[in-house]
């Protein structure tokens, strides 16, 4: 491109040979729009901020960021830091925030695998597998993801056992059989409760293997590449990878003399107490996201898939590869070039659509803003932090699957 660019600079020139204008020039007029482009935006953010600071003038408040240091007076359903009402409104911004991550990250992951397998589920040859997965692209892919969340919330979770009918039948066990001990996964309507692990002092060295191990797979993982592109035959990396990952932390783990205990849930009288707590909210926003978005990233699939010349599948079967291994090792690399550019658009979609937590009263980064809102009346600067928090993870976002499509680009030998 930049030859091309000099190119055609070079033939910005007069007859006499002397050069023409600047104007005639593309890499000078390049500059020039973006710099034109970059004047406007700039001027058009600074007419909105001077309109919006002569408003507040005129109604006598102030503008800026100084109540972010004021105490929320508010609790929170889920936290994954230290929270309390007494927490100032950036503490609670932070753990809204946190909260918009976790279920992003977490729906990123399960949309991918889900969608994955139902997009070549569609491919199958089995008719009734095909047909399953037609019918679950068809249903998701039409409904609104907030009538999705609805149904999680209204139509599944809601209507679970209630914890004290949960209680009874433990305690009429219990006076059956005395060595019946309180349930150790308890699922109600108030959600999962589970043993929460708390990690013992050495426990660190744990952590420490698990880094080891997967940094381990990786690099096998890239010598087992090098090794098959040079002589044709794979190692078992994944049996390889698997193995460090699991064995190799379990090792430390009991050689360490376990350093865990485990905070089991309690049935109490009116409530429950003690171990950990999956919300219904969290569950009815986790899955009803994590469904919807697979539906989309399964027909992206399926398209990338159907990319791939048909003389690779007749290719593997000549030469008698395994259909599994042939769609893990020569199909789906080939049809990744294909996948990840949509794939990025569903991905951002995926954590904006995070944002409809409010309709389940899930503490996201918009509810809780929208709780300090109501509370402080700062409504430009709420909305503000939203714009930016929503377009530094959608930027983060692209750039990472912009590196990884460049990962993943077939080159020619």
């Amino acid at each position: 491109m930049q030859k091309g660019l000099n190119m055609a600079s070079a033939d910005a020139r007069d007859g006499d040979g002397r050069r023409a204008s600047l104007l005639y020039d593309p890499s000078v007029r390049a500059y020039a729009y973006q710099a034109l482009t970059v004047l406007v935006v700039g001027w058009l953010i600074w007419q909105a901020w001077s309109n919006a600071a002569e408003n507040l003038a005129r109604a006598n408040m102030t503008a800026g960021f100084g109540f972010l240091s004021g105490r929320a007076g508010f609790d929170l359903g889920q936290a994954l830091i230290a929270y309390s009402s007494d927490s100032t409104f950036a503490r609670a911004l932070t753990v809204g925030l946190l909260n918009t991550l976790l279920v992003g990250v977490l729906g990123i992951i399960t949309a991918t695998i889900v969608g994955l397998l139902i997009g070549i589920g569609r491919l199958s040859k089995n008719w009734l597998i095909a047909r399953l997965c037609t019918i679950y692209v068809e249903l998701f892919r039409n409904i609104p993801p907030l009538l999705v969340i609805f149904f999680w919330y209204k139509g599944v979770l809601s209507i679970l056992p209630d914890f004290r009918a949960i209680r009874a039948g433990v305690e009429k066990a219990k006076a059956a059989d005395p060595s019946v001990g309180d349930p150790l996964f308890i699922i109600s309507n108030r959600g999962i409760s589970f043993p929460a692990p708390i990690f013992q002092p050495g426990f660190g060295a744990v952590w420490i293997a698990l880094a080891a191990a997967v940094l381990g797979a990786v690099g096998f993982t890239l010598w087992a590449n090098k090794v098959q592109a040079a002589t044709g035959k794979r190692p078992p990396a994944l049996l390889v990878s698997v193995a460090l990952i699991v064995l190799l932390p379990l090792a430390v783990f009991f050689a360490a003399g376990q350093p865990i205990a485990f905070d089991y849930p309690v049935l109490g009288r009116f409530n429950l107490s003690g171990g950990g707590l999956i919300s219904p909210e969290f569950l009815s926003l986790y899955l009803a996201l994590s469904l919807y978005t697979a539906s989309f990233i399964a027909e992206i699939v399926r398209a990338g898939i159907r990319g791939v010349p048909s003389g690779q599948f007749e290719a593997c079967s000549a030469l008698g590869v395994r259909s599994d291994r042939a769609m893990r090792l020569v199909i789906l690399p080939q049809a990744m070039r294909i996948i990840i550019p949509p794939l990025t658009s569903q991905y951002l979609n995926l954590i904006k659509n995070s944002s409809l937590a409010v309709a389940a009263g899930y503490p996201d980064l918009v509810q809780v803003g929208n709780t300090i809102l109501n509370q402080s009346g700062r409504a430009i600067e709420v909305i503000a932090i939203w714009m930016i928090v929503y377009v530094t993870i959608s930027l983060v976002t692209s750039v990472f699957m912009n590196w990884f499509n460049a990962r993943m680009a077939l080159r020619e030998r």
